[in-house]
């Protein structure tokens, strides 16, 4: 079967006057990571969960292989829900293996699986421990297997990387990568920006239910405010305050960061500073995930 994309087209849902989803759109193509943000109570977890199937929408549809998703379409999927689900009192190879095999997987295979995902995640030594016995980051792990165990056609994790230390967080985005690499889509939610922007080919920024933005980096930041960071060692203090449209936001060691308001042109930051005598470093600087993020839930 080929790779499936993702499509979430125009959902909604609500309960009672609270819209917790609206006209939500995006799509995720096959070998793409796509990272959506936004703070507690943005409709990350929403949105997730009518990707699934486990809320219905009020509106709009979510289609994968441009078909709606059913409940053989859902078997297809991984999904590391926010709230763990694991059993705390059953063993680890028990546990995956059980779960393979609801998404029909035969005994046999479930254990290779199981086997081989353990060993991917450092747990070969935990396999026999229930649940209950290991700590966060291992139980995150788990729970990582568990949606990975039966070699899901799509992916889908909310808050994937709550609770792991920089170890796990760096061997779970090599996971994802990896799953993108054999072609799979691969939706995660996360509040942590800097993730999301090393990991992630689009994001969609969520807030208050609504995608407010959605696109590369590069294209969030396309429209964004430019800085430059300009060091002229032997320029006098002022020396950028007499070019029209700029503002000057700080300055260190002989390097001044700077604003251009829209329509001025960096030449003549340059042109300024050159006059001054030389130039060491001439930069634009590139807007975070985190700067775009603020940017665009203030209105910017």
């Amino acid at each position: 079967m080929p790779p499936a994309v993702l499509e979430v087209e125009r959902v909604a849902k609500s309960y009672g006057q609270v819209a917790a989803c609206r006209d939500v759109s995006f799509t995720v193509a096959p070998g793409e990571l796509f990272g959506l943000a936004g703070s507690d109570g943005a409709g990350k977890t929403t949105t997730v969960r009518l990707v699934l199937g486990i809320l219905a929408p009020d509106a709009g549809e979510v289609r994968c292989g441009g078909e709606p998703v059913t409940l053989s379409t859902r078997r297809r999927f991984g999904y590391l829900p926010e709230e763990r689900g694991l059993y705390p009192r059953m063993r680890v190879l028990d546990q995956l293996v059980y779960l393979a095999e609801l998404h029909g997987m035969t005994t046999n295979d479930a254990h290779k699986a199981a086997d081989l995902w353990l060993a991917r995640l450092g747990l070969r030594d935990r396999r026999d421990d229930q649940v209950q016995r290991l700590g966060l980051g291992d139980r995150q792990r788990v729970q990582l297997a568990a949606a990975l165990v039966h070699d899901p056609e799509v992916l889908v994790l909310d808050e994937p990387f709550a609770g792991l230390d920089p170890a796990g967080a760096a061997l779970l985005g090599d996971v994802l990568r990896e799953r993108a690499t054999a072609g799979a889509p691969v939706l995660f939610t996360s509040r942590q920006l800097e993730l999301v922007e090393r990991l992630c080919d689009r994001v969609g920024i969520l807030q208050n239910g609504h995608m407010v933005a959605s696109g590369t980096v590069d294209e969030l930041s396309a429209g964004s405010r430019l800085e430059l960071l300009v060091e002229a060692p032997d320029a006098p203090p002022g020396w950028a305050d007499a070019v029209p449209g700029v503002e000057v936001l700080e300055v260190h060691n002989g390097r001044t960061r700077l604003h251009l308001r829209n329509g001025v042109d960096d030449q003549a930051v340059l042109t300024a500073a050159l006059a001054t005598g030389p130039v060491r470093e001439f930069t634009r600087l590139r807007p975070t995930l985190a700067q775009l993020y603020r940017d665009v839930v203030r209105g910017d």
